[in-house]
């Protein structure tokens, strides 16, 4: 097979030398160059030219410079990136015929394009473009019922891309669950954000197990209790069947009796038997199992054995489940030197064993750091080690100390601990435990340590005296903490906290979604120098269509985006925005509800646009449908 000529080879046949490689910036953008050259939101009269000398000449600068992309040669993966060129030779550049271009003046003000199509090649040439374009939008926004009709009644046609409608469609908000649970047999990404409870129940019953996993193997799983359960009760496989068990408990689900009694019966038994929700009938027989493994994940339940079945365990003929039995014993019952010495690996015991005060006199002086840093997080430490670990020589075995919660907040003060202010922060869990305790949470927001101040910020309520400490803390991930996690915060706080920063993977929307985030007044910020808080001014509810008008024209992408999103917006202003160089605004823009039906459609059929326009709420269920059984046939014809 010949090898595929790069596209610096290409343009340089065609005559062009390259400059550089460059993105959009504040220009039109390829994207929607390709969007206009294939007749969809395209000026009148844009099609059916001849690219003649006088239109290059048209496009060149004085030193015969401008912007070329090449269908079929996309950097980065898509169109999105603009190469600058200059043509210095006589006549004009060897562009036309296979594989289709699409040129912009530097200026911005003349676009030229040849696409092949079913019909032969598609020329558009335009000159005055920002002109040309808002006219366009103008005349698209007055559409009347009648021409709605007509043109949804035309939809899907020939579908263009028929596996980005697959992808998309399962994001519209306004199909419904009878079209949602249709599509659980065409694909199941959607799955990801979804919580219609129809559709779920649905899914954790499909019979593809992969439909089944997606709705639980997600970030934050929105299975209810009950669908947890028929999850783990239809799965087949025994193995899985104790995955979904584990996932069902450690997000609340309290799981049956009679469930525990079928996945204790099965081949993953060993497995079933460490799951924390166990009931305490069960363990007795498991303390007598024929497998190892059953018997030694008894021991996890250590507190609930009564002493006959915790003796047996620790003389059990097999070493793993002595051990597991020992480690378990000696979290209450100092470990002597002997039976420490007979461990076959001391780390679990270095980390959560309490020991005899002569055995741990010698560990917390050991000459391994590794043992003092396993020491230094043991919940058994005595008072006495703990004191000699506060000086350890290690950085990271006094940052270890620090953090522990038997320490007074006067004891903390006085380690010497390091801390990144800059590191990912987790909440402690044993601060996340006195999250209700009021007297423990004025303690703790008055420590030294960021860390133990981060985790209190966590908590969902918090006493007002906590709250106006916290937000006055010197540390600014408190605020943040804060303003995600706590209802309380005030809004003063949400405000200031708003101006650097605007949502978590884990806490979206926060702090602009918080119930105590302000609302009155925010149109003041409309002028403001910076476009985070001119972002602030449509959620002002005084704010006006006129206002989201502006903003749309606002020099900064995330402020045009905000406008994008607001159900104000004009329809002649949502395809403005379909040309804006910000892929994030054009993509909101093609989901806005007001884009007219004719450009809506003609979205639907385009390879940039195919995805985000099927979740458009504006398309008719009836269309939807009819998308939905192209799709379908699509992906079945791949399978």
């Amino acid at each position: 097979m010949p090898r595929r000529e790069t596209l610096h080879e290409l343009l340089e046949r065609s005559g062009l030398t390259v400059v550089e490689e460059m993105s959009p910036g504040s220009l039109f953008p390829p994207e929607a160059g390709w969007r206009v050259a294939r007749g969809i939101a395209a000026p009148d009269g844009a099609a059916g030219q001849t690219l003649d000398a006088a239109w290059w000449r048209r496009l060149v600068n004085d030193d015969g410079e401008f912007l070329v992309a090449v269908l079929g040669h996309r950097i980065g993966g898509n169109d999105a990136w603009w190469t600058r060129v200059r043509h210095t030779g006589d006549g004009v550049p060897e562009l036309t015929g296979d594989p289709g271009f699409v040129a912009l003046s530097l200026d911005g003000q003349v676009l030229l394009a040849e696409i092949p199509g079913p019909d032969g090649c598609r020329v558009t040439a335009l000159d005055r473009l920002p002109q040309r374009l808002e006219e366009t939008a103008a005349a698209a926004g007055r559409e009347t019922e009648a021409e709605r009709a007509q043109v949804w009644a035309a939809v899907p046609g020939v579908p263009a891309w028929p596996l980005h409608w697959a992808e998309g469609i399962g994001s519209n908000p306004a199909a419904p669950d009878e079209l949602l649970i249709r599509l659980l047999d065409v694909t199941d990404g959607f799955l990801h954000g979804c919580d219609r409870p129809a559709v779920l129940d649905a899914a954790v019953a499909h019979p593809d197990q992969r439909v089944r996993a997606r709705p639980a193997d997600t970030f934050r799983p929105k299975l209810t209790a009950a669908q947890w359960i028929r999850l783990v009760r239809a799965e087949p496989s025994p193995s899985r069947r104790v995955l979904w068990a584990e996932h069902a408990c450690a997000w609340g689900a309290e799981l049956p009796e009679d469930l525990y009694d079928d996945l204790l019966a099965g081949p993953s038994r060993a497995e079933a038997a460490e799951l924390p929700g166990l009931p305490a009938h069960h363990l007795p027989s498991l303390t007598t199992d024929a497998d190892p493994a059953v018997r030694a994940a008894a021991c996890g339940r250590w507190a609930d054995l009564a002493a006959p079945l915790r003796g047996r365990l620790l003389a059990d003929a097999d070493e793993t489940v002595r051990t597991a039995a020992l480690l378990a014993h000696h979290t209450a019952t100092p470990m002597p030197r002997e039976v420490f010495a007979s461990l076959p690996a001391p780390r679990r015991a270095l980390e959560q064993c309490c020991f005899e005060p002569e055995l741990e006199a010698e560990l917390v002086h050991d000459g391994d750091a590794e043992v003092r840093r396993a020491l230094a997080g043991n919940p058994g430490l005595a008072a006495d080690g703990v004191a000699v670990l506060v000086r350890d020589p290690h950085d990271d075995v006094r940052s270890a100390v620090a953090l522990r919660p038997d320490l007074t907040e006067e004891q903390r003060a006085a380690v010497r601990y390091v801390f990144d202010q800059t590191s990912m922060s987790h909440t402690l869990p044993w601060v996340e435990d006195l999250h209700s305790d009021p007297e423990a949470m004025r303690r703790l927001a008055a420590s030294s340590h960021p860390l133990i101040r981060r985790s209190v910020a966590r908590a969902r309520h918090l006493p007002p005296d906590v709250v106006e400490r916290l937000a006055r803390d010197e540390d600014r991930v408190v605020h943040l903490f804060l303003a995600e996690s706590c209802d309380d915060a005030p809004a003063g706080l949400l405000l200031e906290v708003w101006r650097w920063w605007d949502g978590s993977f884990s806490h979206p929307g926060r702090p602009r979604s918080h119930p105590n985030f302000p609302r009155a007044g925010l149109l003041r910020y409309a002028d403001d120098p910076s476009g985070r808080m001119r972002r602030l001014a449509l959620d002002d509810p005084r704010s006006t269509a006129a206002d989201v008008a502006r903003l749309a024209r606002d020099p900064e992408a995330e402020a045009r985006r905000r406008a994008a999103e607001d159900p104000r917006l004009s329809p002649a202003d949502a395809v403005r925005l379909l040309n804006d160089p910000a892929d994030h605004v054009r993509e909101t823009a093609t989901r806005h509800p007001r884009l007219p039906s004719r450009v809506l459609a003609g979205l639907l059929h385009d390879r940039d646009t195919a995805c985000a326009a099927v979740a458009n709420p504006a398309i008719p269920v009836p269309v939807l449908d009819r998308i939905l059984d192209a799709a379908a046939a699509a992906v079945a014809a791949l399978r």
